[in-house]
């Protein structure tokens, strides 16, 4: 039987992205997005629980991410789900889910800017994801 694993978002950045090398010089983004749930419950109370979401970005797409998004601004991300283990400085276990983005997709306008967004002003596209990296060893560990 087939499988997919396939995740999209459309949330707004809780911190800048942070950009990191791998040891082979590989750079990867990492960020968190917040989606939020708006509902009515019986007692006609309105309700939101928000969820949060950490985000990798591997390749010229992370170093884009670090140029073009920042706290607070709005982001469409498409990628897959990918939960990794380690050790923590205790030598205890530990598991981490999060998505691994094949496109980034900024949304609104940049900071410090009150037009609305055209193509050109939202920043760009960004479609290559971690397979597509040339030199990019899907085994090899997030550096940090």
């Amino acid at each position: 039987m087939a499988s997919l694993n396939r995740v999209m978002l459309i949330g707004n950045l809780g911190a800048d992205p942070e950009v990191r090398y791998t040891p082979g010089g590989q750079p990867v983004a990492t960020f968190n997005i917040a989606t939020t749930e708006r509902w009515t419950d019986k007692g006609g109370q309105k309700q939101e629980k928000t969820e949060w979401h950490r985000i990798v970005v591997w390749g010229k797409q992370a170093e884009n991410c670090k140029e073009y998004l920042s706290k607070g601004r709005p982001v469409f991300i498409e990628g897959r789900l990918q939960t990794r283990e380690w050790n923590d400085k205790e030598g205890k276990k530990r598991w981490t889910t999060e998505v691994v983005a094949s496109l980034v997709q900024f949304l609104g306008t940049r900071s410090g800017s009150d037009r609305p967004s055209s193509g050109a002003d939202a920043g760009p596209s960004m479609s290559a994801g971690a397979d597509n990296v040339p030199g990019f060893d899907v085994n090899e560990d997030v550096p940090f």
